[in-house]
């Protein structure tokens, strides 16, 4: 006698900041689900605050018929509503509950058997709680900023690259032509692999990042050597979580009672002001923010966005749950959702792609 499914209906979520691919990993886990395994498939909107307050949609193959290379996601997102820490008003004030036996209630009523939470840190750590409460869920790894541990690469990463990259082409040209030194400030709070990777695809002079302390002193010798070279204009491209020697990062906004209560931003400006104090040349600032989010992913984000959402399939009808689907060398695998919380995936200060920009004559800042 065959064994029973113990999936038969699965749900799925996004949580975290938006990335170029998470439509493309939706589409597969509803397309594999429905054909290989036989499986129905619901979306919970907004990140787990659907499955807090019972938003859902039914998701058929229609339903994801040319969402592969649409940006954002159909079932929305958001990087709020932890289920485990969830404000409500109480005596006129905000307070923070444990909410998350809501979330068991409402895959009941919808009779889903197991979750696919798509996200980052945040979202992933949210979903090994619910694992260890007893939720059979997989997560798979999402953020523009490839720094989710127990993963060679994250979907979204290569098409924030590609915006980031392209951009740098287009300033070379102003550049040059007003012989200016340009600033160009990305994403990466604690990790700089967007800011090295598209610095050395973009031809920058200068790559600050969060993993190495740099020092004013240091950028502006480069700029004037350039300048000495009869190399009028120069390109700076900086992480928006990197700092200067005994510094700090620079903070835009600060919110209170948020679940990202620190927001980043503003040190593009900073670097551009120090520079032309010192060296005396005009410089600007390019700050490209949340454009890194946007957009059609490339054609790399679709295709390992896809393998990912149909690995995902795979290993929960395997009974993978608290895993982590994963990209190893050119394999797709699982880690436990345990191993993937351990930490950050930082640019280490050994790896080729450092040196490699040393070579090239690239000052890191230091």
């Amino acid at each position: 006698m065959p064994k029973k499914k113990e999936v038969k209906r699965i749900g799925i979520l996004t949580g975290g900041g938006d990335a170029p691919g998470l439509n493309a990993v939706i589409r597969a886990v509803v397309k594999s689900a429905i054909r290989e395994h036989e499986l129905s498939v619901v979306g919970f909107l907004n990140g787990f605050g659907g499955l807090i307050k019972n938003q859902v949609r039914e998701l058929s193959e229609n339903e994801v018929a040319g969402i592969l290379p649409r940006g954002g996601t159909i079932l929305g997102t958001t990087n709020r509503d932890n289920p485990f820490y969830y404000p409500i008003e109480r005596n006129g004030e905000k307070v923070f509950v444990d909410v998350s036996d809501r979330i068991f209630e409402n895959t009941a009523i919808h009779e889903v058997d197991a979750l696919v939470v798509i996200g980052g840190d945040g979202s992933l750590s949210i979903a090994k709680e619910l694992y260890d409460k007893g939720m059979k869920l997989i997560g798979v790894p999402k953020t523009i900023d490839n720094d989710l541990y127990a993963t060679d690469q994250t979907f979204g990463f290569d098409t924030a690259l590609t915006t980031a990259t392209e951009a740098l082409d287009k300033l070379h040209t102003t550049a040059e032509s007003h012989h200016r030194v340009m600033v160009l400030e990305v994403m990466g709070r604690n990790a700089g692999w967007i800011a090295l990777s598209a610095g050395i695809a973009g031809g920058a002079d200068v790559i600050l990042l969060p993993e190495i302390q740099y020092d004013i002193e240091c950028v502006a010798r480069k700029i004037n050597h350039r300048s000495n070279q009869n190399k009028k204009f120069s390109i700076i491209v900086v992480a928006e979580g990197a700092r200067p020697i005994g510094g700090d990062v620079v903070i835009q906004q600060k919110i209170e009672n948020s679940y990202d209560p620190v927001r980043l931003g503003g040190i593009g400006q900073v670097v551009a002001r120090q520079i032309e104090d010192i060296t005396g040349k005009e410089s600007r600032v390019t700050v490209l923010g949340h454009l890194q989010r946007g957009g059609s992913p490339t054609a790399f984000d679709r295709i390992l966005s896809t393998r990912y959402g149909a690995a995902a399939v795979n290993f929960l009808m395997e009974g993978r749950y608290g895993h982590m689907v994963c990209l190893k060398g050119t394999r797709i695998d699982t880690v436990t959702l345990e191993e993937a919380a351990k930490g950050q995936r930082k640019v280490p200060l050994d790896i080729d792609l450092v040196s490699a920009a040393r070579q090239l004559g690239i000052s890191l800042g230091d």
